[in-house]
């Protein structure tokens, strides 16, 4: 019954964290921004990763309120970045993909604002912590390394995806090629046999009458 408590409680914690966490759908040629409150002195962290389309790669930058460019990056597939935020206001982050006329990119972005919250009751224990609160601060960190892992797997999951859907695409057109060129061939083939024939039944006419 403790234990489950304790989960219950981890589990909640969890959901308490103030993180944006997306995937969006960049379109060629274009510039998409997104934008997040933070407050002075507080910590931050940003990663992204280009999980599908072209070749995984896009333009990122991010700024702070007066506009000034605290990281940039051109034609990056995937990428982390810590700080500390200088001033109280909106941060933006924008994800370009200029350089791509043709090709839109699905992009994963995680933005964590501020310090996970601590368990209740336990990391504030100025004394030795008892084997309940060893084992819930255990727990705390397995869940979040799973979160983790399965976010991971999922974009991998989706690059594996869509490359098979390319690859499958790329193979029906070659045998839609294949196919055409073979009735194409079979057609001038007919048609051969058939103005060889047809050329040769006057001249055996001309052979019966001599």
């Amino acid at each position: 019954m403790n234990t489950q408590i304790v989960v219950l409680a981890v589990a909640l914690m969890m959901h308490c964290i103030s993180a944006v966490e997306f995937t969006f759908d960049l379109a060629d040629n274009a510039v998409d921004c997104f934008y997040e409150e933070i407050k002075k002195n507080s910590s931050a962290y940003f990663e992204f990763q280009v999980s599908a389309g072209g070749q995984l790669d896009v333009d990122v930058t991010l700024k702070d309120p007066q506009g000034k460019v605290i990281y940039n990056l051109e034609k990056a597939t995937f990428d982390s970045h810590q700080f500390v935020a200088e001033t109280t206001g909106v941060y933006t982050a924008c994800f370009g993909n200029q350089f791509s006329a043709f090709s839109h990119k699905i992009v994963y972005v995680d933005f964590q604002v501020g310090e996970e919250p601590a368990l209740p009751g336990v990391d504030e224990h100025a004394t030795v912590l008892t084997q309940m609160e060893t084992s819930s601060q255990a727990i705390h960190k397995g869940l979040n390394d799973i979160l983790d892992a399965q976010t991971h797997h999922r974009l991998r999951e989706a690059q594996g995806r869509k490359r098979a859907e390319d690859l499958n695409q790329r193979v029906m057109v070659w045998s839609s090629v294949e196919t055409a060129a073979i009735i194409l061939i079979g057609l001038v083939q007919i048609l051969v046999l058939r103005n060889f024939f047809t050329d040769r039944k006057p001249s055996q006419a001309h052979y019966g009458r001599l």
